[in-house]
Parts: structure tokens; sequence; C-alpha cells
């Protein structure tokens, strides 16, 4: 008769059933936190223009996305500076999106980390390489209420960071006139449709 315990190292089938089993409902979710984040980008930051240069890296196919399941700060650090080396070795793949998938929920321990993560690029010799940019489910501006539409410029689906390769965005910008005036354009867009229509976008992400 088959059991559950783990006998002279070998784990028994039932074990090793179970274990297969949260792997593959891990891998499920992860999925479905991706596809999310990439309807993101694709039915809200590239088809609104809130980031006039998103259109041609989702058309190159050149964004990666990452899900980090880890939840202690050491650990979502070690995973960001990791996909940093990846970067480096891949120039072809232009950025990365890193999402958590649970930990940093709240809005300040998303500060926090973020804080965390641009110390981390500077201690492994990335400032000037790369720069983040945040993301979160309830982003907010400092200067902004809490329930101010401008924030959904910066909500997303997930807590995610953003790594920019540093040379890029400085092509990018020079190329574009005014670049100053997007985050401004982009609040006054957000106040001119109102919170429903962005809580809408977000919920549509998800299907």
């Amino acid at each position: 008769m088959l059991n559950t315990q783990i006998t002279q190292g070998r784990i028994c089938p039932k074990q090793a059933n179970f274990e297969i089993k949260v792997m593959d409902q891990q891998q499920q979710e992860h999925q479905q936190m991706i596809s999310a984040t990439s309807n993101w980008v694709s039915n809200v930051i590239m088809k609104y223009n809130l980031c006039p240069f998103a259109r041609k890296e989702v058309e190159r196919g050149s964004i990666r996305y990452l899900v980090v399941e880890e939840t202690k700060r050491k650990q979502v650090l070690a995973a960001l500076i990791k996909e940093c080396q990846f970067l480096d070795e891949n120039p072809d793949m232009e950025t990365s999106l890193v999402i958590l998938a649970r930990g940093f929920e709240g809005f300040y321990d998303y500060l926090d980390l973020l804080d965390s993560a641009n110390d981390a690029l500077l201690d492994n010799a990335y400032e000037g390489v790369y720069q983040l940019a945040s993301f979160h489910p309830d982003y907010c501006f400092e200067d902004e209420p809490q329930d101010s539409p401008a924030n959904f410029t910066n909500r997303s689906p997930y807590p995610t960071l953003h790594i920019i390769r540093e040379s890029s965005m400085e092509q990018a910008l020079a190329s574009y006139h005014d670049p100053e005036s997007i985050p401004l354009r982009n609040m006054a867009f957000a106040n001119k449709k109102g919170s429903d229509f962005f809580i809408k976008l977000l919920s549509e992400c998800h299907k």
C-alpha cells in the first residue's frame, strides 16, 4: 500500500504527485500573471500611448516577463540582479518586467523594496546601465490623493519592477520632442477619462 512517508531519501508516488501538482498550479498562476501584465502593456500602456516607446518593443517581441515568487527582500533583490545579468547576456531583449507574485501587495512595502532595488543596482555597478520604473496596483503619486485618476498611469495588474536600459532610454528621449511633457500629458489624459475607465481596463487585463 502506498503512503505519504519519505523513506531513505526517496519520495513516495503520492508525495511526488502532490509536488508536481503544486508546481503545475504555480506555473499556471505565473502564466496568468504574465498574460495579465502583457495585456496591460498592449491594451493600456501601448494603446493609449502612455509610453510612446512601448509599441516598438511590443511589436519586436523584445519585452521579457519574469514572475518572482520570493517574498523576502534579499531574495527578490538577488532575482533582480540576476535578471540584469540576463539582459547583459541577451542584448536583443530590450527590457524586463519583473512581476512580484506575492509579499508586496502593500504599496509602502513595495516602495521600501524599490528603494532597496535602486541601491542594489548601485552596489552591483549597474548605475548608468539600468534604471527602474515602478508600477503597482495601488500606485499613488506623492502629490496626488489616493483616489486621483492620475495614479492609474502607474497602476498595473501586479506589483512590478521594470528594468530599462539607460542607453536605449537616452536614445529614445533624444529623438522625442519635449519628453518632459509625457507624464503631464498622461496625467491630463487620466484625469479626463476618470478612475472608472481605468478600473475597467485593468479588470479586462485579467480576462
